[in-house]
């Protein structure tokens, strides 16, 4: 596939955060990409290994969910802004996404969801239901 390998290149760039979004989109094809996804997971940036855990996770499947589940709470926990990301590859992960139930319980019982998009009842809505879908998941 022609795309990974010049999606793979814009990883050490500025284009990192979209680049590894369509690497997710890709899924397994992108398999040659998890070396430098899983590079992004010492990033600094609480962002940078959002998108590089998601992405690990929509490529490499249930195989990868011990390496990305820490990573996505943690960044969760440092940036509430992370949130919508976090919830959606958590949704993803099913059954697996136990470990995260005592954070997504704390976040809804919050009278106010946690800052970043979440400014507005829609996007609070939003939230909250990503949040019970996961939930649900777990059954």
């Amino acid at each position: 596939m022609y795309a990974v390998p010049r999606l793979t290149d814009l990883l050490g760039t500025r284009k990192q955060h979209d680049a590894a979004d369509v690497l997710a989109r890709i899924g397994a094809p992108a398999a040659a990409a998890l070396p430098l996804l899983r590079q992004m997971l010492e990033a600094g940036y609480e962002w940078t290994r959002v998108h590089a855990a998601t992405a690990i996770h929509a490529i490499g499947g249930p195989a990868e969910t011990e390496l990305v589940l820490p990573v996505l709470l943690e960044t969760w926990e440092q940036n509430d802004s992370t949130a919508g990301h976090v919830l959606e590859c958590l949704q993803r992960m099913g059954p697996a996404a136990g470990p995260a139930l005592p954070r997504i319980h704390a976040e809804l019982a919050l009278a106010r969801r946690s800052g970043g998009p979440f400014t507005n009842i829609e996007d609070d809505e939003v939230l909250q239901r990503a949040a019970r879908a996961v939930i649900g998941g777990q059954a």
